[in-house]
């Protein structure tokens, strides 16, 4: 495809706009090339920088300034590298119209909205979506509520922000958002990580196969098996708090500071764990502290050591 009209073409007018600017106030100029840098950067920080797109606009202005560059090579005189330049830039030019042409398409039609200036200027809108707020307890509660009607096991420690549990360091990374398909799969009987804890925090699970200490408190209660000693453990050393549904029972219960407490209704359950992570406090005039539930386990505690 020939392109020398097309770059003739746009030369002249570029010509003609210099020989334009030549007449105006040289401070005109100036700030007029000052706002149009300002607003180039703006868009380009607000839009483009740290996104897959830079690359992209980077490889625009080599192009441009290969195309430059090769119109003053013919301009003196040097033919042959001008034009084999130029070609090479058209060539490019025009596999790339081929390659990003769904994108092309996707972003036309985004420009052609009717509320485009009012997102884009006005700031109310941008171009990717926000992210819904998750609705932890709830994909706590219905992921608690089939492992306890299936009798699968479960261990999930709820971690407070910058307060890490230990040994939660120990387990397979995952950063993940919570979800009630995430943690049943994690819990699933044959998968790898399903003996171990899931920890989480915020909205995020950040691991899972996590190995948790055994209390050693000698006097706990023979009926307690290995995930209800590993979640009285982790919150006698962490300041977590850990729910556990038995594999043999399906009973749901919750440790805190190294007590337990069973669940017969989940509707308190439900109640328990917004005050837990804190929840209940968008709702209450004041805030109750994390953890400290008010006679959350009045005796249930087991008899302190001697």
């Amino acid at each position: 495809m020939d392109f020398s009209d097309f770059y003739s073409f746009i030369f002249s007018q570029f010509h003609e706009l210099l020989k334009s600017l030549s007449v105006v106030k040289p401070s005109v100029n100036i700030i007029e090339v000052v706002i149009l840098i300002l607003l180039l950067w703006y868009f380009y920080r607000k839009y483009i920088k740290g996104t897959q797109s830079e690359n992209l606009v980077r490889g625009m202005f080599v192009l441009i300034f290969m195309w430059i560059f090769s119109e003053l090579l013919i301009k003196i005189n040097l033919q042959i590298f001008g034009m084999f330049i130029k070609t090479l830039v058209s060539v490019v030019i025009f596999g790339l119209i081929v390659i990003f042409q769904p994108e092309l398409r996707r972003f036309l039609g985004y420009i052609g909205q009717s509320n485009f200036f009012e997102n884009v200027i006005l700031n109310r809108k941008h171009f990717s979506a926000k992210k819904q707020k998750i609705d932890v307890v709830k994909e706590l509660i219905e992921t608690i509520k089939y492992l306890s009607k299936s009798k699968t096991g479960g261990l999930i420690v709820l971690q407070r922000a910058n307060s890490p549990v230990n040994h939660s360091d120990v387990g397979t990374k995952l950063d993940a958002d919570v979800s009630q398909e995430l943690l049943l799969t994690i819990f699933y009987p044959s998968t790898p990580l399903h003996d171990g804890a899931v920890i989480i925090e915020g909205e995020k699970i950040l691991s899972a196969g996590v190995l948790l200490p055994l209390t050693e408190d000698p006097k706990l209660s023979w009926r307690y098996g290995t995930r209800h000693r590993a979640a009285i453990g982790i919150t006698e050393t962490s300041d977590c708090a850990c729910i556990v549904v038995s594999e043999e029972t399906g009973d749901v219960s919750i440790a805190i500071d190294g007590a337990l407490k069973k669940y017969e209704d989940l509707g308190q359950l439900k109640v328990d764990l917004l005050r837990i992570l804190g929840y209940e406090a968008e709702v209450e005039e004041q805030k109750p502290a994390i953890f400290n539930l008010d006679k959350f386990l009045s005796g249930n505690k087991p008899s302190p050591k001697k």
